[in-house]
């Protein structure tokens, strides 16, 4: 009898151990539902309105939870997103050099023909 009692209180104590190890789990880990969504228009990071720049992107940190995201894949899509804005901020910049250019030799140009038609007229 002595021993049917011992191994009644071991599974007894085996079983508070385990309802309390699952309950400590389910409360860290959660039952593996989905994030609630934000409200629409919500966003925990702030980016400018006009003009994100490379450097916008750097600075942005995202909020972490318990089940949150892989933060080395994140950043390294934040450090790639980055490089492109300065890219394409870049070759912006230059075709607009081009652009200013090219408007200022075709308006050069039409002041030279202006000033050939008013010759040829006299």
């Amino acid at each position: 009898m002595y021993e049917v009692g011992t191994a009644l209180i071991y599974l007894v104590v085996m079983a508070a151990v385990a309802a309390v190890v699952f309950g400590i789990t389910a409360l860290v880990f959660g039952r593996g539902e989905e994030l609630p969504p934000l409200a629409p228009g919500a966003t925990p990071t702030r980016l400018p309105v006009d003009g994100v720049t490379g450097d916008d992107v750097r600075e942005l940190r995202f909020p972490q939870a318990v089940r949150g995201y892989r933060m080395a894949e994140v950043d390294w899509v934040l450090d790639r997103l980055a490089t492109e804005l300065d890219r394409a901020d870049h070759e912006r910049a230059l075709l607009e050099g081009e652009i200013a250019a090219l408007r200022a030799e075709l308006a050069e140009r039409s002041r030279s023909d202006a000033g050939i038609e008013a010759d040829s007229s006299r």
